[in-house]
């Protein structure tokens, strides 16, 4: 859990293909709940009675200089989690397991599920789930990749991959499950977005019926990473 909260370890290496996920890492925050009693924890205005304390509950302004990443108050983030330097937290939760890369920003109102990978350079804008994963053991975590863009309201969850440089419009659903349509081609694939896609909630026909789905409607330009690039001030 040291490890993990220290960035040493992490719960699923991206690689060129599937990623590698390491379930032992998975199966230490479960034993790690199963071990640990609930303890009254102090919190401003109230308190709280949990097994996992926060991570940066008594840090100091040294603790804070030294892991090199701004939290702007009502963000809170669970001990096991790993934060990198020059990343932004608005008022957001990131619980245990998961991963922020260095210069993401985690908007107002955002969740980072259990265990899920946030690449670096990334915006995870206003309102946005990340979901986690934990149980079954088996399940892979969400991964996002480097620089990319994640719309407002938008949910990724079980364990769905978006490929680096990729942009998802407000309000995109994914889950393993969800149709993924490649507006060139026509493809319908499932769980992962590639590298450097452009993608927007849409409907596709099945019988006499229309689905949901996400349509991919093109590659990334320089508009559209004009459009999606955070100003380094704000930062």
């Amino acid at each position: 859990m040291e490890k993990l909260d220290k960035g040493e370890l992490r719960v699923a290496e991206p690689t060129d293909g599937l990623p590698v996920v390491n379930q032992y890492l998975k199966k230490a925050i479960l034993l790690y709940f199963k071990h640990i009693p609930s303890r009254l924890m102090p919190g401003d205005g109230c308190n709280f009675f949990d097994k996992v304390p926060l991570k940066t509950q008594n840090w100091t302004e040294s603790d804070f200089t030294k892991a090199g990443f701004r939290a702007v108050p009502g963000s809170l983030v669970r001990y096991s989690a790993y934060i990198a330097k020059s990343a932004v937290l608005m008022p957001c939760f990131v619980n245990v397991g998961a991963r922020v890369g260095e210069g993401t920003m985690i908007d107002s109102h955002a969740l980072v599920g259990s265990c899920a990978q946030i690449g670096k350079g990334c915006h995870i804008s206003d309102g946005v789930t990340v979901a986690g994963v934990l149980e079954p053991l088996q399940a892979a975590p969400v991964i996002i990749g480097d620089n990319c863009f994640i719309g407002a309201r938008s949910v990724v969850s079980e364990g769905v991959i978006i490929g680096e440089g990729s942009v998802l419009g407000a309000g995109t659903i994914l889950s393993a499950s969800s149709g993924i349509l490649d507006k060139s081609t026509g493809e319908i694939t499932r769980g992962r977005i590639p590298p450097y896609s452009v993608a927007v909630p849409g409907t596709r026909p099945s019988g006499n019926v229309n689905l949901c789905c996400t349509v991919i409607i093109k590659k990334t330009d320089e508009q559209t990473r004009k459009k999606t690039t955070v100003n380094e001030l704000l930062r």
